[in-house]
């Protein structure tokens, strides 16, 4: 018996919002707002000797021993999230304190300049999720929401920005861009 493709049109809302080009104004907008929220994050961690200078862990160590309190006490923070933090996070604090810094300014960067965009917000809404589970609301919900909705977007959030000609000069896992045409060009010659 043949196995049939099930083939199900997308509605015509996704498919402005992810596949049209018109949409990139829409994105644009959200990935600035995202992009300054990130910058300004990191860029106030940077500055802050608790998490990248001589006292670099200082900050993580606080928000690490705030997050087991509120394990301890049954509330925010699940028991397996409780111990990544006691067991990894907490023993390397001072790398956990520059991976946030750079990270978040990275995520930043990536999306003002729309380069990457998808990749870029997919971390962005990773740390969301890691401050969230650590039992820390303040704009991560809102943030995580637009990040996630950016990563649906990638192919036409950073329409104008950067990914307008990095996307189709590096391709996809299953669509070799420009460069890697090339680069099979060159070593066939």
């Amino acid at each position: 018996m043949a196995k049939r493709a099930i083939s199900i049109p997308e509605n015509p809302v996704s498919m402005y919002l992810f596949n049209n080009t018109k949409s990139a104004l829409i994105w644009l907008v959200i990935r600035l707002y995202v992009g300054y929220a990130w910058i300004n994050a990191g860029w106030h961690k940077i500055t802050n000797d608790n998490w990248t200078g001589d006292n670099s862990g200082g900050a993580v160590q606080g928000f690490v021993k705030g997050a087991l309190a509120k394990a301890e006490e049954g509330k925010d923070v699940t028991g397996w999230y409780a111990m990544f933090l006691e067991n990894i996070v907490l023993p390397n604090a001072s790398t956990f304190g520059y991976l946030v810094a750079y990270g978040e300014v990275l995520v930043g960067l990536g999306l003002i300049f729309g380069l990457l965009t998808g990749i870029a917000a997919f971390f962005g809404s990773l740390m969301n999720v890691s401050f969230l589970f650590a039992g820390t609301l303040s704009t991560n919900p809102l943030l995580f929401i637009l990040a996630t909705w950016l990563v649906m977007a990638w192919k036409v959030a950073g329409w104008y920005g950067l990914d307008r000609w990095a996307l189709p000069y590096l391709g996809t896992p299953w669509n070799k861009g420009t460069s890697v045409i090339k680069s099979s060009i060159n070593k066939s010659n």
